[in-house]
Parts: C-alpha cells; structure tokens; sequence
C-alpha cells in the first residue's frame, strides 16, 4: 500500500518537477519478471525513483547500504522495496551483508519479480559509463537457475543536474535472456562479457534528444509568470537549503525532488485552510488550488 501510495505521489510530483520525460521503448517498461533491470546511474536516487515510476509492475531497488542505519528509516525502506548494498567507502566490515543483497535480489527473482541494480555501483552526475562492478553479473549468474530470467539495459539522461524544470530521457534497450550472456565455464569470463554486453548496448542509449519547443500563447504566458512568482519565495527557500546542505555531492536533484513532493501538498493544504479561515468559501479554495497547480505547470514549461 505505501508503495503504491508513494509511487502516485511520485508521478503528480513529477509532473511540477520535470519539463518532459520521455519514454524510448516503452514496452519494455511492461513486462513481467523475473527480470533484472540494468541501469547507469548519473543522478543519486532520482534515477530509481523515476525509472521504478514507469514500469507497470513493482520494481525492488538495490540502495546504498548506509540510509539503512536507522531502524524506522530501515522499516520504510524495506516498505518501499529497497533492498540494502554496502561499497567499499562504507566500511569493509559491512561487506559481509551483501550477501544478503544478492540473495534477496535472487529471491525475488525466482518469485518472479523486478530488481532494479545500477552497474556502476557509483553515483557521479555525468552521462559517461563509470567502470562496471560484478553486483548485476554476480546476482543475473545466481539467478540463471531460472530459465526464464530476463535482463533488460535502461539508460537515463537529463538535460541537467542542478536545474529545475528538466528534460529527462528514459531508454530501454533490447531484452535479452540471461543464459545467453553467460556462454563460458569460467566465472571470470561470464563477469567480463555480461558486462561488455550490457555497456555496449547502454553506451547506445546515452543518446539525448532535446524537447521540442512549445511556443506559448499570451494566456498561458500570463499565468506561467504568476505561477512563477507565486512560487518563487517557497521554491528559493527549499533550494537555497538543500543546495548549502548537498554541496560537494551529487544529492542536490534527489533531495529537492523529494522535499518539494512532500512539502508542496503541505503548503497548498495550509493556503486552503488559511483562505478558507479568513473566506470560508469551498469556491475559492477550488480556484487557488487550481491556480496554483496549472499555473506552476506552465510556469515550468514557458519560463525555466
């Protein structure tokens, strides 16, 4: 339930947060497991966020180990699906729990689930592949019991990582059957052509297209500058504060999205019980409600 819950929230978020994503593929993004989703991984946990948003069915995502600290942060986590994995930087005496990560990820494949895993095993907020790690070959060789397992390589690009108002580009690749990447005796060798197979097919994807301009009417010209400058003290605040509390990592998009999905509904909600206190008029409320929300939409599509 919270799951699907936030995933809704996610999708309305969005759509005030994002100028356009557009979909390569799509119907890659409606099947069924058990399948191993492969991805790059340019900005923090924005990229599972809105790779999970577009596949029909639930997707479990691999998450660095440390946001799992928390015994209530852990329980929400492992709510949404999120299954923890521990890099080198987080303490070699957490590496051991990895094997929990690998046989979790095998689990639900065999059950005939979605995992999503990013190969790189590092966030850097560039489109050029970092080097490959093992974790997608290591969980696709444990999982290839199952003949049915299927990998599929997505790539995602935004036009940028710290502007509000971004065009973002999700690729699919061509589903391929996990026996067939794995043609060698020798585990070594099954590690190095999976992920030769996967890069070659990701370096393809990392093709960004442009949104096609939209010239605006004088109407929507008009309310996209009141949305902006309806926004604009709440937008400044959040950002201003999240950008002093992110510098030096690669945080700041994955951050702002989330406060603001969160914050917003909570600012509109005390705007309608403000007005509605000084006017209670449920009319009213109506109109600055949907003031608000259409005219932030076309605010980010004609004025960022």
């Amino acid at each position: 339930m919270l799951y699907f819950l936030i995933k809704n929230l996610v999708k309305a978020a969005s759509w005030l947060f994002c100028k356009q994503i557009n979909i390569i593929n799509q119907p890659e993004f409606n099947q069924k497991g058990p399948l191993l989703v492969v991805a790059n991984h340019p900005n923090s946990f924005l990229d599972a966020i809105l790779i999970g948003l577009f596949f029909t069915e639930n997707v479990h995502f691999l998450a660095r180990g440390d946001a799992f600290r928390q015994k209530r942060v852990r329980f929400i986590l492992k709510t949404l699906k999120m299954i923890p994995v521990y890099r080198l930087s987080e303490g070699r005496e957490n590496l051991h729990l990895n094997d929990y990560a690998f046989k979790e990820s095998c689990r639900i494949l065999e059950n005939g689930g979605i995992v999503l895993i990013f190969i790189e095993g590092i966030c850097i907020n560039s489109h050029s592949l970092q080097s490959f790690k093992k974790g997608a070959a290591r969980i696709a060789l444990l999982a290839n019991t199952n003949k049915f397992l299927k990998i599929v390589p997505i790539a995602i690009t935004y036009n940028s990582f710290y502007k509000y108002g971004k065009e973002v580009q999700i690729s699919a690749g061509n589903t391929m059957n996990a026996s067939d990447l794995f043609p060698y005796k020798e585990e070594a060798k099954n590690y190095l052509h999976f992920n030769n197979q996967l890069k070659k097919q990701l370096n393809s994807l990392i093709q960004f297209k442009p949104m096609v301009k939209i010239e605006a009417n004088l109407l929507q010209k008009i309310l996209a500058n009141i949305g902006r400058y309806l926004h604009f003290p709440l937008y400044q605040f959040i950002s201003n504060s999240i950008r002093q509390k992110t510098k030096g990592t690669v945080f700041y998009d994955s951050v702002l999205f989330v406060v603001l999905m969160f914050v917003y509904p909570l600012y509109l909600l005390l705007l309608s019980l403000v007005i509605y206190l000084f006017i209670p008029s449920i009319w009213l409320v109506l109109f600055v409600l949907i003031l608000h929300l259409v005219s932030a939409r076309l605010a980010l599509l004609f004025t960022c």
